[in-house]
């Protein structure tokens, strides 16, 4: 062990060699990029699904379902809590059955998915329970179908505020994104663990570190912007 951190901190002391890095961290932030966008894209949509079932679902809204809400609201409670590394380790069957394989790009972002949509549906859920009831009651004594008031009622008037969820969420998903190294999924993360932690280099370490900032700030920039703009109309 001495002999491997002597030559580690040799490594250091010789700088980093960008000529080989420097491929493999584009191929990183590109690994990254798939896993986070794939899994905003489906976790984000289905999470917003059952956001909307759990919020319909509650004891005296529109379509109220005390036993589905209470087997929903049980499901999320249990799934969400999970480390995620943990459940990486847990969901290892269920995405070989899925996906074929429990290794690589594919095999992370499937349980990122998963831990996505439960995570936003409560968000959503959580959300959507401040939207005027009055607004609600006024379309449905127009004769406003179920679907017509959640589509143009409810989602319109908490769409700054899930704007604003969904950034959030963007930084937890970066965030599992870096654990998916764990089973060979790639990314930032891996980078940082592999050619800079265990290798004693910081300058790679803080390389990775500065890049998914600078992600999580570009993105909570556009979200902000969006909402005041979308606030705006709304007044």
């Amino acid at each position: 062990m001495i002999i491997s951190m002597h030559r580690g901190l040799s490594m250091a002391v010789r700088g980093t060699d960008w000529t080989v890095l420097k491929p493999i961290l584009f191929q990183s932030i590109a690994q990254t990029l798939e896993m986070v966008v794939v899994t905003l894209l489906i976790g984000g949509l289905l999470g917003l699904v059952l956001g909307v079932v759990l919020y319909g679902t509650r004891p005296g809204n529109l379509f109220e379902n005390r036993v589905l809400y209470r087997v929903l609201d049980v499901l999320v409670n249990i799934i969400r809590p999970i480390p995620f590394i943990i459940f990486l380790a847990a969901m290892q069957p269920i995405t070989v059955r899925v996906v074929g394989t429990s290794i690589g790009t594919v095999a992370a972002i499937f349980p990122m998915v998963v831990m996505c949509t439960v995570a936003t549906s409560r968000l959503v859920e959580q959300n959507l329970v401040p939207v005027d009831d009055g607004m609600i009651e006024a379309a449905r004594s127009m004769g406003a179908p179920t679907l017509t008031i959640i589509t143009t009622v409810l989602i319109p008037e908490a769409l700054a505020p899930l704007i604003l969820a969904y950034a959030f969420l963007f930084i937890g998903v970066l965030d599992m994104s870096a654990m998916a190294g764990y089973i060979g999924g790639g990314g930032l993360g891996n980078f940082a663990i592999a050619y800079g932690y265990q290798k004693f280099d910081q300058t790679v370490t803080w390389t990775a570190v500065i890049i998914m900032i600078v992600l999580v700030q570009v993105v909570q920039a556009f979200a902000n912007t969006l909402a005041k703009r979308i606030l705006r109309r709304q007044r």
